[in-house]
């Protein structure tokens, strides 16, 4: 029976990489998958590639690729990556350089372009925004980028064609998974239940360390071993679309019933439909058997035909928000930072301060919580952190202005302020016609 070994190098734009080099090394996997684009990341990479064109991936793929090229010589793995962003075609200009600088000539590279649909955007502008229900073109000022997340065929078809490295902008997630795994057992997109295998197995591999027990540790509770050496998941699919999924041996982490059920559930909505570009995968009947020793067999996925449209990821301006923390130990120290924080607001309301939203909060009392945990005991150091959303950037400095005038300004003891500022980037998503959206391959070497 034919089976295909797959792995996680990566959950995030800057997972580490020691797990993937490992299991390069002795994972004795067919496909590598680095996964580390999320929904704002890639709006920020559209305005790193306006500044500069050749530049709008992934800030670590240089780095990512000059540890592992030299070891893929000799295990040949191939690699699936989202670290294109906004720029897959320089992306990968950029490692079939670090290729031949490292004396790999025969590595075929091949860029996934197409889910950039900013160029169609007014067609959209009567759309609603599924966030806020709102028309598109109510931020059409705003707009600095729309992807649409497309599916796993076009990874397919560059494997087909001889591929060793498939680079991507904004393919969903699980479509890095599904996209070499359909090609490798030759199966139809049309073959929706099979697509829903693949699209499980992708979406238990797309977070790398989640699903072996990162997001699982909670000590006391849920205690997993050596997490500093934490081991990235690979997953083993048979013809008849079983998976067995686990991690290398000697290494941090734990592959259990109850780490797979974490993420199995993570991020989905309804388990019966789940949607992505290629199916709506249905989880609602996938059984779980813990084989002990960091082993679990997962079975029963299955899917239905896909929705006919592709979600379109739109990036836009938002203003900027100014911050300003500030630090209170020893005795009374909540006290203290209770007065700060109405010293704060107090202030903000004789600059007649113009604000969009404005949030003063302790952390260690009532950032995450507000009032809704008391403590009989009075904790001995506090951070006053004081937010705002604003239209400008120069109104957003004056927060951090103010809290450092703490210092002086009272009440005593503060100590450690600080104040920065940022750019909002904020999302807003819509749905676009499937037909609209013509992704393909661009090869560079």
């Amino acid at each position: 029976m034919k089976k295909i070994r797959i792995a996680a190098g990566a959950g995030y734009a800057g997972d580490r990489i020691e797990p993937a080099i490992d299991i390069i090394k002795r994972g004795n996997v067919d496909y590598l998958i680095f996964e580390c684009l999320a929904e704002r990341t890639i709006a920020m990479a559209q305005q790193e590639k306006r500044a500069n064109p050749n530049k709008g991936y992934n800030s670590l793929l240089e780095y990512r690729f000059e540890k592992i090229a030299p070891l893929l010589k000799t295990c040949p793995v191939k690699i699936i990556t989202n670290m294109g962003a906004a720029n897959p075609l320089a992306a990968a200009e950029k490692i079939s350089e670090i290729a031949l600088a490292h004396r790999m000539h025969n590595i075929k590279v091949a860029a996934i372009i197409g889910d950039d649909v900013l160029s169609q955007i007014t067609a959209y502008y009567d759309l609603s925004m599924l966030e806020t229900k709102g028309n598109l073109g109510s931020i059409s000022d705003k707009i600095i980028s729309a992807n649409a997340y497309i599916g796993g065929e076009c990874i397919s078809s560059a494997l087909a064609q001889g591929a060793d490295i498939v680079v991507t902008g904004r393919v969903a997630d699980p479509c890095l998974v599904s996209g070499p795994l359909m090609y490798e057992f030759g199966k139809s997109y049309d073959n929706f239940d099979f697509v829903g295998k693949c699209i499980l197995a992708g979406h238990l591999l797309e977070c790398a360390g989640q699903v072996t027990g990162g997001y699982f540790a909670d000590p006391g509770i849920k205690d997993v071993p050596e997490l500093w050496d934490l081991g990235f998941p690979i997953l083993t699919f048979d013809e008849n679309g079983a998976m067995l999924l686990e991690k290398l041996p000697e290494t941090g982490g734990i592959v259990s019933a109850m780490t797979v059920k974490e993420q199995l559930l993570y991020e989905i909505q309804d388990p019966k439909k789940y949607i992505t570009p290629d199916v709506v995968a249905d989880f609602s009947n996938v059984m779980l058997t813990d084989l002990g020793n960091d082993k679990v067999l997962i079975t029963g996925a299955c899917g239905t035909f896909p929705t006919g449209s592709y979600k379109v990821s739109v990036g836009y301006m938002d203003g900027w928000i100014g911050e300003g923390e500030i630090s209170y130990g020893g005795h009374n120290a909540l006290a203290r930072a209770k007065l700060a924080g109405q010293i704060i607001r107090k202030r903000l309301e004789v600059l007649d301060f113009p604000t969009r939203e404005l949030r003063i909060e302790i952390m260690g009392a009532n950032s995450l919580y507000k009032e809704a945990l008391p403590t009989a005991e009075e904790p001995v150091e506090v951070r006053l952190r004081v937010s705002a959303r604003t239209d400008t950037s120069q109104l957003a400095r004056v927060i951090g202005s103010e809290v450092e005038a703490l210092y002086t300004n009272g009440p005593a003891g503060g100590g450690g302020a600080r104040g920065y500022i940022h750019e909002v980037v904020a999302i807003a998503s819509i749905l676009i016609p499937r037909d609209s959206v013509k992704p393909y391959i661009k090869w560079v070497s």
